[in-house]
């Protein structure tokens, strides 16, 4: 007899990010039927799921539920860092453990979350490293009015700091306002040399196809001399920018190479997350978070993100770093780590001088 495993699966299906919410919730799921339909494993999953519908006031309480009303201990679910934060102290409450699949912002690091995807290290310390060196360090900052958007821009004013640049302009909307003419106005009449966008959902989309128009008009603005940047972007959302997408760049562990499985960074991660787990309960002989937390950083686990590790004391996983180009609705890397990185939420070994160390030339 195998033994039964409740999970929680907790992801939005309708709303601003539904595309994400859907890519992960379509990760997890696979992820567990793959669990379900192994003969090899020892344990067998059973879902109870609850949808927010994209309502923020949703998340606490749906969790709590989870929780309360079933045998769920682990709960693998939320993409904005709003609805991980409020569900926090629900975790807390009832001991539950959150495996959270998105990338974030840092400056975290929860005993009841297991952080899946990348931190500020992971994703945009090294992509605006990798613009500045070949495009030039002043950027122009957008976001939704949101957690997400003040954050990564708070960060990136450093970053732009530490490469010698300069942020020419900061801008947010409302989550799901589509309104950017005035954005495009400041962005041409600045002339970054990037733009970091960190709009979510519709506000994106209609950003590249405004951007795209920009560049059509004035050769400045083609992505080969100025191009976006993002680190939320992943396959899931590329049919709703394309073509507007192309030769944009984006930071993330994950790139399909056309291989069967998950097909996303969202996706590939919520994936891995239940792989993590199902290992953890097997090696821990317990869906027990205590004895689950101990088991996961033990050893290697080898998930749709590749082989990963859990760092015992963030319950960050290492992960590879990929730099990619949007190639009409794929990604073209452009540039990887050649080991797993290891995460640093609050960046507390970053080095802008090794980061952004200058180039030297030869001099006669």
């Amino acid at each position: 007899m195998r033994h039964r495993i409740d999970i929680g699966v907790l992801f939005s299906r309708t709303g601003s990010y539904d595309r994400l919410g859907e890519a992960c919730r379509k990760g997890a799921f696979g992820a567990i039927a793959a669990i379900n339909a192994d003969p090899a494993r020892r344990i067998r999953f059973e879902v109870a799921e609850r949808d927010p519908e994209g309502r923020i006031e949703r998340y606490a309480p749906l969790c709590a539920d989870l929780l309360t009303g079933s045998r769920v201990r682990h709960v693998v679910g939320c993409i904005t860092s709003w609805s991980r934060k409020d569900v926090i102290p629900v975790l807390e409450k009832h001991g539950g453990l959150l495996w959270y699949p998105a990338p974030y912002e840092g400056f975290e690091a929860s005993d009841h979350v297991v952080y899946m995807n990348a931190a500020p290290n992971q994703h945009l310390v090294p992509l605006v490293a990798h613009v500045a060196a070949r495009y030039g360090s002043d950027a122009f900052l957008l976001g939704s009015n949101y957690i997400w958007d003040w954050e990564m821009n708070r960060i990136a004013r450093d970053l732009v700091a530490d490469a010698g640049g300069e942020v020419r302009g900061e801008r947010y909307l409302p989550l799901g306002d589509t309104d950017v003419a005035r954005l495009i106005a400041e962005i041409r009449a600045t002339a970054p040399d990037f733009v970091l966008n960190n709009l979510i959902g519709p506000s994106s989309y209609a950003f590249y196809e405004a951007y795209a128009a920009l560049g059509r008009e004035d050769e400045r603005f083609h992505p080969e001399r100025r191009p976006i940047l993002s680190c939320n972007l992943t396959e899931a959302e590329l049919p709703s920018i394309a073509p507007y997408g192309e030769g944009h760049l984006s930071s993330l562990p994950f790139v399909h190479d056309g291989a069967p499985g998950p097909t996303s960074s969202f996706e590939a991660a919520a994936h891995a997350a239940v792989t993590v787990l199902a290992d953890a309960i097997e090696a821990a002989g317990s869906d027990e978070p205590d004895a689950v937390r101990h088991a996961m950083a033990a050893s290697t686990h080898v998930t749709a993100l590749g082989p990963i590790r859990i760092d015992p004391l963030t319950q960050h996983a290492q992960l590879p770093v990929r730099i990619a180009s949007i190639r009409g609705t794929r990604f073209e890397v452009l540039e990887e780590s050649p080991r797993l990185v290891a995460a640093d939420p609050y960046l507390s070994r970053y080095d802008p001088a090794a980061t952004f160390r200058p180039k030297l030339r030869l001099v006669r």
